[in-house]
């Protein structure tokens, strides 16, 4: 049986699944994989499918990942996906992932992280039997404890027998804890930078659920990061309550709100300005 896990809980060892719809919490959730693999001295290794090596390394630095030093000291690897793989079948993929745990090896690294996007699988020479025959062979590299890998669906591209297919075929799912999820509104728990994001139309009947999230934030945070850049529309009410939270936090600490210019006014008209540990900036900017 398939166990949902939220980032901090994907070890060495651990093969899991990470199935998304929305490209910036995906974006989070493997930008959390790859900080605290890099924290904990691993070899980490991204290949991408739908954004080029270059775009993912900017993605990773917004959210707080400093790529730089770990590109430069061979830590961090990023690279757009070998499109061959679909041609050369599920046993090239499986032999390029056992590179790795071996190069990591030899470099000096007790094991290796590998977040890989399995949009390969979709193209026009990619067998769907290939990606079976992937998923069951790649088993054999967990052996030893060194390997971590999670394996990104893009809910999208992705028929749903596939998506049913790759649920079941890893141990863990990657997910972000969800405090609220409604058609019209989600606020969940966002990893790198730490805080929450929420997305849609915010009012005071989600008031409690929102201080809920904040309180989490504020005691597991040092900084609090609300990313709001998918929010259409927030109410007196709640913007009132995010500005009094960070009207509470000590000198030391801060919170930054990412936002729309229509939710930074109603955050300003609350009293933002008037907390001097509240920083809000604008959706295209990051903390």
């Amino acid at each position: 049986m398939t166990e949902a896990v939220v980032p901090g809980m994907v070890d060495a060892g651990d093969h899991a699944c990470l199935t998304f719809t929305d490209t910036e919490e995906r974006f989070d959730l493997v930008a959390a994989f790859v900080r605290d693999g890099l924290r904990a001295g691993l070899k980490v290794v991204c290949w991408t499918d739908g954004a080029g090596a270059d775009a993912m390394l900017a993605q990773l630095s917004t959210r707080t990942v400093r790529t730089g030093p770990a590109v430069y000291r061979g830590q961090l690897t990023v690279a757009p996906f070998d499109r061959s793989f679909g041609d050369r079948g599920a046993s090239a993929m499986v032999e390029a992932l056992g590179h790795e745990v071996e190069s990591a090896r030899r470099e000096g690294f007790p094991g290796v992280r590998v977040t890989a996007d399995m949009g390969w699988a979709t193209g026009p020479h990619a067998a769907a039997e290939e990606l079976i025959t992937f998923e069951a062979k790649v088993a054999t590299l967990f052996n030893d404890g060194r390997l971590c890998l999670i394996c990104q669906y893009d809910r999208d591209r992705f028929d749903a027998v596939t998506l049913a297919f790759a649920a079941n075929a890893h141990p863990k799912t990657v997910a972000a804890q969800v405090y609220h999820e409604h058609p019209l509104l989600r606020i969940c728990r966002q990893y790198s930078p730490p805080g929450i994001r929420v997305a849609g139309q915010l009012d005071y009947r989600h008031r409690s659920v929102l201080a809920q999230a904040l309180a989490e934030s504020r005691r597991l945070d040092r900084h609090m990061h609300l990313n709001l850049t998918g929010l259409d529309y927030i109410d007196g009410a709640c913007a009132g309550l995010v500005v009094a939270t960070a009207a509470r936090l000590p000198a030391s600490r801060r919170m930054t709100v990412t936002c729309r210019p229509a939710v930074a006014t109603v955050l300003t008209l609350s009293g933002a300005d008037a907390a001097p540990r509240l920083r809000v900036l604008p959706a295209h900017d990051q903390p």
